[in-house]
């Protein structure tokens, strides 16, 4: 088969990791491309993977209206280039926003929208950032009417269900992808910048959505042995805001690792702070290195990732007191993770399986 995966960058993110985890899972039997939008790649790609740019910029404007018609017609004609090159295109993945929008209003055929996060919280999230931000991503979510959508939750399917702003033609359920076998691999590689004091790890962007202020204020309720890692993009800024907290001398903050793995597998336990989700990939990747984890019970994943006993370290959001204390315990109990319920469902092949039948 002939499978086109298109994002708006290959930027260090969670919906990056998860489709180059799709992609290498898929070139195994099949003919990959990956089309990013912007010339932006953070992500080693592995050689065996085509991967392409439409534009030459950081493509952050080419869905509004004044150039949306024209860029639509740049990606019809990227397909229509792609398929006399190597014929009919069986399945195209397309994800977030920029994407989403060129697609939608495009002629090209047997796509499917990948949501990887709540639609109802983003929106709030957007709203505060003022009217027109707002519009822009209400706009984008009702051009998904009529659709095909791949929700990465459950929590996100029922969300878009039972609401009234997306009507898709068909939707469906499958988790992000995980190779298992490699992250162990991978977090048994040696890397002496590792410190070998006791340590907690947070892994994501420095953004609104993840509250390392949440993170910060619950951090600085433990003990001083401890150091906080910051796997994230923007290590001034994180310093900035460790000020505030009184944390800045207990923060590691390394910048982008290719390689998170074994970061994750030395640390005490990985938090996840986060307001909104769709699957939170770092808790899933902490499960399957032996790492216990402490969550926000956020919309949407972590309820679904953390089930039966480890369902005692969901907290509420925006509470850093319950954070504090759960992150507490953990440190106390050292859960054994390794057999969590969820490795066995996002396994890559199996997702895979489930991603190539959405073209029959």
């Amino acid at each position: 088969m002939n499978v086109v995966i298109v994002i708006d960058s290959l930027a260090g993110g969670g919906a990056e990791k998860v489709m180059l985890t799709l992609a290498q899972q898929l070139i195994k039997e099949h003919c990959v491309t990956i089309l990013s939008l912007a010339d932006n790649f953070e992500y080693a790609i592995p050689e065996q993977i085509k991967v392409e740019s439409l534009f030459t910029d950081r493509a952050s404007k080419v869905d509004r209206f004044w150039k949306i018609n024209k860029s639509v017609a740049k990606l019809e004609a990227w397909f229509s280039n792609k398929q006399q090159d190597i014929g009919a295109i069986d399945l195209v993945l397309s994800n977030l926003d920029r994407s989403n929008n060129l697609l939608a209003k495009s002629a090209v055929k047997n796509v499917h929208f990948v949501m990887h996060n709540s639609v109802n919280a983003e929106l709030a999230r957007q709203k505060k950032l003022g009217p027109f931000s707002y519009r822009y991503l209400k706009k984008s979510k009702q051009n998904l009417n009529g659709k095909s959508l791949v929700c990465v939750s459950k929590g996100v399917e029922q969300e878009i269900n039972q609401g009234d702003l997306i009507t898709p033609s068909a939707i469906t359920t499958i988790y992000n992808p995980f190779d298992l076998a490699d992250i162990k691999r991978q977090s048994n590689e040696v890397n002496t910048a590792i410190p070998q004091s006791p340590y907690l790890i947070h892994v994501g962007r420095l953004a609104k959505q993840k509250r390392h202020d949440i993170l910060f204020a619950a951090f600085a309720k433990l003990d001083k042995k401890y150091k906080l890692v910051l796997l994230c993009n923007k290590p001034v800024k994180a310093f900035k805001l460790a000020k505030e907290y009184g944390i800045e001398e207990q923060l590691i903050v390394p910048g982008f690792e290719q390689n998170p793995y074994n970061w994750i597998k030395h640390a005490q336990a990985l938090v996840l702070s986060s307001d909104f989700e769709g699957l939170p990939t770092v808790l899933i990747e902490a499960l399957a290195v032996g790492t216990p984890v402490v969550s926000t019970n956020c919309t949407f994943g972590p309820s679904e990732i953390l089930t039966g006993e480890l369902a005692n370290y969901l907290v509420p959001v925006e509470n850093s007191e319950e954070l504090s204390a759960k992150i507490k315990q953990v440190l106390a109990n050292k859960p054994n993770v390794e057999n969590a319920g969820i490795l066995q469902k996002v396994n890559a092949e199996l997702v895979a399986q489930q991603y190539l039948a959405l073209s029959c």
